[in-house]
């Protein structure tokens, strides 16, 4: 994908310096749905900033002042797994096939409170929105992870739904799936365009 800049940060494809970063946000997750991305050597890091080097879906948000990875974004045209087929080009781009584009988070705690992830964020969906030519973004939250949903409402998304017991991550102490409550959020691109087009950073900014 192409380089984004913002006033702080730096939104480009992982590279191989990036590994020790994604280890430190990666070896103990705040959050179940990262734990089947957990990592807990630098070779699987440095494994896996390989096979994310060539994968758009991935994003890392770095520093501008010193290139450090502080977290990464991530998402996917709807109906599309970027895990089932790293190689196909429907994965990461945004134009593929589809107007609704999937978006995450995922920033190391050391970096919280300091408006990065909004930042990011903000930016990323500017990008999918004025430059993709994107008309639906939208997230899943799930109900005990107040921080995204936090970012999700600071980002001018509608909570539009609940999907009870929807998925399971990690299991119970008896063996059984945990499944997971979680809220659907989404945003529209002329909700966008009313919220943000006359502070918007990218010149093509315009309906």
């Amino acid at each position: 994908m192409q380089t984004i800049e913002t006033d702080r940060l730096i939104l480009r494809n992982f590279t191989a310096t990036d590994a020790t970063g994604l280890l430190e946000y990666t070896a103990n997750p705040r959050v179940n749905c990262f734990m089947d991305h957990q990592m807990s050597t630098l070779e699987e890091a440095i494994a896996e900033v390989e096979k994310r080097s060539k994968d758009d879906s991935h994003i890392a948000v770095c520093l501008k002042d010193s290139n450090e990875i502080i977290g990464e974004l991530f998402g996917m045209t709807e109906g599309h797994d970027p895990d089932s087929d790293p190689d196909s080009k429907s994965n990461s781009d945004p134009k593929s096939d589809s107007d609704t584009y999937s978006i995450g988070w995922n920033f190391n705690g050391r970096f919280e409170g300091k408006g990065y992830a909004s930042e990011s964020a903000r930016a990323f969906m500017e990008y999918l929105f004025m430059e993709q030519g994107i008309r639906r973004i939208y997230a899943y939250v799930e109900d005990d992870n107040f921080r995204s949903q936090k970012l999700c409402e600071k980002l001018g998304m509608r909570r539009e739904g609940l999907f009870l017991e929807f998925i399971s991550f990690v299991k119970n102490e008896d063996g059984t799936p945990k499944y997971e409550n979680t809220y659907q959020y989404a945003i529209l691109k002329k909700e966008w365009l009313a919220q943000y087009a006359p502070t918007c950073m990218m010149s093509r900014c315009k309906p």
